[in-house]
């Protein structure tokens, strides 16, 4: 383990965090758009999907035995952002929209705003406790550094 591995760790949450809450800024800013951009109906919601970076048993198995090299437990990663094609979209009724059917309704995303705020206030909630964690681990550094002066 080097002496930058738990600032490493918490860069990798870092930029994770600011991923999902730029997919969470883009899903609010698109909670009222009637048509997606390739123009297949509605927007839908995404989300972001973290795994550690890893996530092999056998890396955890070999580093307890002394065997493998490196660090067990080398942070966060992003894998994929998916759609939530689970959710049904809204049905509004507006017949003077230009994305209405022929029953006057118009399909709407599947974006429920509180939702997305309070998925939004704990990524800021994690974001912030990484840059608390990131500043301590500097703060120790540095005390470790003036030991030696």
């Amino acid at each position: 383990m080097t002496i930058f591995h738990s600032m490493n760790n918490t860069a990798s949450a870092l930029t994770a965090q600011r991923l999902r809450m730029d997919v969470i800024s883009s899903n609010l800013a698109n909670a009222d758009s009637a048509r997606s951009v390739n123009g297949d109906g509605p927007y839908r919601r995404k989300s972001v999907v973290l795994e550690p970076k890893e996530s092999q048993f056998s890396s955890y198995l070999n580093k307890a035995m002394g065997k493998g090299s490196g660090s067990v437990g080398s942070g966060v990663k992003v894998s994929r952002i998916v759609e939530d094609k689970e959710t049904p979209t809204k049905m509004v009724y507006d017949p003077a929209h230009a994305d209405a059917d022929a029953n006057g309704f118009v399909e709407m995303p599947n974006v429920d705003p509180l939702r997305e705020m309070v998925d939004l206030i704990s990524a800021t909630r994690s974001y912030e406790a990484n840059v608390t964690v990131f500043n301590a681990t500097k703060g120790m550094m540095m005390k470790a550094l003036e030991i030696g002066k």
